[in-house]
């Protein structure tokens, strides 16, 4: 899977919207299939149209742990954008995630005044979630 800088850089040397588009679909086909044990009313994103799952999991530190997270979706474009999210928030420490707001690096390569108002919710929706969940792991 792509790391946030590798689709930064992606992003910067695509121009055409549609380019943009196909791209994000092929990250989301390079993310791992979440199994079906895995999408559970628990795991499902609330706010999204399509079917979004996010799983979270975290170090052993008590206090400020490195959280990792998989997801998946039914909506191939919404899969590419749950695949950008997780390169943006995994491998970082809660406090990190609790203080980054992913929708600004999705507003600065020009994404989100692409998407229709459902996905942009939907996207607000998966990163309200992680942050919620970096939160209550720093509260730990």
């Amino acid at each position: 899977m792509a790391n946030l800088q590798q689709i930064l850089d992606d992003f910067a040397f695509l121009e055409e919207w549609e380019d943009r588009y196909r791209y994000v679909i092929e990250l989301g086909k390079q993310l791992p299939d979440l199994p079906d044990s895995e999408k559970t009313a628990e795991h499902k994103v609330q706010g999204c149209a399509s079917q979004v799952w996010l799983v979270s999991h975290a170090g052993t530190q008590s206090t400020d742990p490195v959280m990792s997270f998989d997801g998946d979706s039914d909506a191939h474009i919404v899969r590419g954008l749950v695949a950008i999210v997780l390169a943006v928030y995994s491998g970082k420490h809660a406090s990190e995630i609790a203080a980054t707001d992913a929708i600004e690096i999705f507003d600065r390569i020009g994404l989100v005044e692409h998407l229709s108002s459902q996905r942009a919710n939907g996207l607000r929706s998966m990163v309200n979630r992680i942050r919620e969940e970096a939160r209550l792991r720093t509260a730990a």
